[in-house]
């Protein structure tokens, strides 16, 4: 058996597939290939038996979205590492041989996040993750590379080996073992910000996230939800919500969620001020099924959650009234 499994969710993304499975056949030696079907409606199925035989097929009875899309098909996968790859993913040579590396001489290495560079502008780093994922006291994720909206061009700042806090869903790697201690993603988030409450239980277990230069992909995003989705902002913010309730020290939790929600409204407001109604009222609608939700993730704390989790105080503060639009400018 191979050491690494890729692993690929797909949705009705037969279109993908074919765009982009090539490269990963081409440059994935190292690994067993899946592809873990989401019940999908379209020709996805017979797009990966005729086109693409070597890899193997998992199919879901259901659209369990990221998080039990997952959890699902992996427990049929049983190599020593997973990697997790968007079906619109296209990866590079040795993507995979830096990754191998870094598990075998770091035990304490548990997730590991590759350079993710934007597919429609490759001179640029992608907003899902860019060069690893961060976020602030009040669990705003930011990413070097990518602070909001704004996307740094790739000029090798970032060419290193970094702990990290989080590592983007999009091309995520991470030990099998570790998966099924934490018992994979929280299968109640769906989709969005699952691959953070995930690094932040391993976080407060004691495992490391790193960052590696070394292996490259490139993402497209958005091919699923667009950020124009109000669905998206949903999503967005009422996992964030959630996700601070399960993993925040408890003498921090309930200042720190007043704040956020008052912060979540002024975002609120700005989208009015843009235009975009729908997604304010997205956040209402983020905010209610919190509150509806709040005692349920309350008794999914673990034993133990460790206070140093934030990089900076507030990403807000820094990106919009000290001028931090880019990473090194933070600090």
């Amino acid at each position: 058996m191979k050491k690494i499994a890729v692993v690929i969710l797909n949705w009705n993304g037969a279109k993908l597939l074919e765009q982009f499975l090539p490269s990963v056949l081409a440059f994935s030696d190292e690994a067993t290939i899946y592809v873990a079907d989401n019940a999908s409606t379209d020709d996805s199925i017979e797009v990966i038996k005729s086109q693409f035989p070597s890899v193997k097929i998992i199919q879901n009875t259901g659209n369990f979205g990221y998080a039990k899309g997952y959890n699902d098909a992996l427990q049929e996968v049983e190599e020593e590492f997973y990697a997790l790859v968007n079906s619109d993913i296209e990866v590079t040579e040795n993507w995979l041989t830096s990754v191998l590396n870094l598990f075998e001489s770091q035990p304490k290495t548990a997730i590991i996040q590759p350079k993710l560079l934007d597919y429609k502008k490759k001179t640029h780093f992608e907003y899902a993750g860019a060069a690893g994922g961060f976020i602030d006291k009040f669990g705003y994720p930011f990413c070097r590379g990518r602070i909001f909206e704004t996307l740094e061009e790739d000029q090798n700042q970032y060419d290193d080996e970094l702990e990290i806090f989080w590592a983007t869903g999009a091309c995520f790697f991470i030990r099998k073992d570790v998966f099924r201690e934490l018992n994979g993603f929280d299968a109640d988030f769906f989709a969005h910000q699952e691959e953070i409450d995930l690094c932040w239980r391993a976080f407060n277990l004691g495992y490391q996230t790193k960052y590696t230069s070394k292996s490259v992909v490139y993402h497209v995003g958005g091919a699923t939800l667009n950020e124009g989705n109000p669905m998206k902002t949903y999503l967005n913010f009422r996992n964030s919500l959630l996700m601070l309730t399960k993993n925040l020290p408890k003498n921090q939790l309930l200042p720190i969620l007043f704040i956020r929600l008052f912060l979540d409204g002024l975002a609120g407001i700005q989208y009015i001020f843009k235009g975009k109604f729908m997604h304010c009222l997205a956040i209402l609608h983020a905010h209610f099924a919190f509150y509806k939700c709040f005692r349920q993730f309350y008794y999914k704390r673990m034993a133990i959650q460790k206070p140093n989790y934030y990089k900076i105080t507030s990403i807000i503060v820094s990106y919009f009234f000290k001028n931090g639009k880019v990473f090194a400018k933070l600090f």
